[in-house]
């Protein structure tokens, strides 16, 4: 397996790759690597012919200088892993953050018709500025015909869709559905860091996400948005951040229920000092 650190020595490769009319798909990460990013790799080794699996903890998407110090980096059990899926169709992309920026490692400004100032934008400063500028960059110096992105980050998967609409990108955006534990919390790689006692605590979230779709059934919004933050209040180590409610195309809060319109509840928790978010479909 080839392990590239510098974009002009990837993208040479990715064009002898088309000059055969081979399909490049593209799987981003920020390493750290669990059975979600392999579900994605997996979905992107069906669908094309060589897969690009970037690793690169981007500095400009963290609005937390602490969490970006702590974000787990792992490369070599990175890339120990994917070769348990496929030794020589798959290229990983381990750039430097120099080898990005080069030298200016400064959020460009996005403009992503509103999508950006809700939810994970109301709580996370210039976050989708950082995610916006990092994925332009890795699809213009991989080019890929096809990019995965897992819906545990449905804010990011809406937003990356509109990235590729108002910029014309000629690439197709595939979701995939949230890879969860057997317990049902949805896998991320900051699930490593968590303590003992709140790895117990945490498939709590899901649980009452699935909750709150059955009572989203019968209930308005409201009623189940204040449903949930009274389950939070009362739990001892489980801190809630946000519950919301939204129009799953435009990310907007509901007031109320329309028929034919689909709708997403969100949410963020910590866990003492590790932040979790997941979401579900609720009809």
């Amino acid at each position: 397996m080839e392990v590239y650190n510098k974009k002009q020595e990837i993208s040479a490769k990715i064009n002898l790759f088309k000059a055969e009319n081979l399909n490049i798909g593209l799987v981003p990460t920020m390493g750290a690597l669990h059975n979600g990013h392999l579900a994605l790799v997996e979905r992107a080794l069906k669908e094309n012919d060589k897969v690009v699996v970037s690793i690169f903890v981007n500095p400009t998407q963290f609005d937390n200088s602490t969490d970006l110090e702590k974000y787990p980096r792992t490369l070599p059990e990175d890339v120990k892993l994917l070769k348990t899926l496929s030794e020589n169709n798959i290229l990983v992309y381990a750039p430097t953050v120099d080898d990005v920026y080069e030298g200016n490692t400064v959020a460009e400004a996005y403009d992503f018709d509103g999508l950006e100032h809700e939810m994970e934008g109301k709580f996370r400063h210039g976050h989708f500025n950082g995610v916006g500028t990092i994925v332009k960059r890795l699809f213009e110096i991989t080019t890929p015909h096809n990019a995965y992105f897992g819906e545990k980050d449905f804010q990011q998967l809406q937003i990356i869709k509109k990235l590729v609409e108002k910029h014309n990108i000629p690439v197709k955006i595939t979701g995939c559905p949230i890879y969860r534990e057997s317990s049902g919390l949805a896998m991320s790689s900051r699930n490593t860091r968590l303590k003992p006692a709140y790895l117990k605590a945490a498939p709590f979230i899901y649980k009452t996400l699935k909750d709150a779709k059955k009572h989203f059934g019968t209930k308005s919004a409201s009623k189940v948005t204040e449903w949930v933050e009274n389950e939070f209040s009362n739990h001892t180590i489980l801190k809630l951040e946000y519950f919301i409610i939204a129009d799953a195309k435009t990310l907007k809060p509901v007031n109320r229920k329309y028929k034919n319109k689909a709708y997403r509840a969100f949410i963020a928790v910590y866990a003492d000092d590790i932040r979790l978010i997941d979401n579900i479909a609720l009809n």
